[in-house]
């Protein structure tokens, strides 16, 4: 129990510290408002996306990829925010001095991770006020739809964050972190439909995506707040809600197990 209290109250601590650094604040809590508004503008001009032959129907561009974009502040807030936060915290020494501290791993994750779901909630509010309030775009009236919501986010800004403690054991110094793990992400975001349509991508780049979360994490995205018309599209034909879960449970149990394992409060080589 104290190793939870002190978890806990690490939380404000990691989130301030988190808001004070201007970088790490514009590449993954802004990153993601910025890239719908470039979205937005830049192709709204072609007409909506999935309209019928007669040109009526269809959602706006933005309406669009707006599920994308929460699911990649998902997976910056967890995997690139943390991973290299991490691997920076081990390079320059902190994790090191902290180790001689009373603070057990335990507590230490508990301060990130939280701080992951503070800002992932943040962002992700942040987000739909702005689709909402100045690009138009309608959001779900559904309860049901927002119940699946909380869940997929949930599920996903955990899985995220697991991840990156497991991730960031692969840099082999605080310097490296960011040309490590940015590549990694950055491809993940275009092979899983973030800024590309998923289903206009070639079968086997698809099939790869389906191999990682963010493509499950921007499909129950999807199926929140896409028409139901568009679950055709998927390469199931549906949205596979209870696939998304079993996937992204999938992938939390590999980040919590090799993130405690490989987890050091000095490196290994040193």
């Amino acid at each position: 129990m104290s190793s939870i209290v002190l978890g806990v109250s690490r939380v404000r601590y990691e989130t301030v510290t988190y808001f004070r650094s201007p970088d790490a604040v514009f590449f993954t809590f802004l990153f993601p408002l910025v890239m719908l508004g470039i979205f937005t503008a830049a192709f709204s001009a072609a007409g909506n996306i999935g309209t019928n032959p007669d040109g009526t129907g269809g959602i706006s561009v933005g309406a669009y990829y707006l599920p994308g974009m929460l699911a990649a502040g998902m997976l910056l807030s967890g995997v690139q925010n943390l991973a290299v936060d991490i691997a920076g915290e081990k390079g320059d020494g902190t994790l090191k001095r902290l180790g001689g501290t009373p603070l057990s791993p335990t507590s230490y994750f508990i301060g990130k991770i939280g701080q992951v779901l503070v800002t992932g909630v943040l962002q992700a509010g942040l987000l739909l006020l702005v689709a909402s309030v100045v690009f138009r775009i309608a959001l779900p009236t559904d309860p049901a739809r927002w119940l699946t919501f909380a869940w997929v986010f949930l599920l996903g800004v955990i899985t995220s964050a697991f991840l990156g403690i497991a991730l960031s054991a692969v840099p082999r110094s605080g310097k490296s972190a960011t040309a490590v793990v940015i590549p990694i992400v950055l491809v993940l975001q275009f092979i899983s439909g973030v800024y590309l349509r998923f289903d206009q991508l070639p079968e086997w780049m698809q099939n790869i995506a389906s191999l990682f979360p963010l493509k499950w994490m921007a499909q129950g995205m999807r199926s929140v707040f896409l028409p139901e018309s568009f679950a055709s599209l998927e390469p199931g034909g549906g949205w596979e809600l209870p696939t998304v879960a079993i996937v992204l449970g999938v992938w939390l149990a590999v980040g919590l197990v090799v993130g405690r394992l490989t987890f050091r409060w000095i490196r290994k080589d040193r």
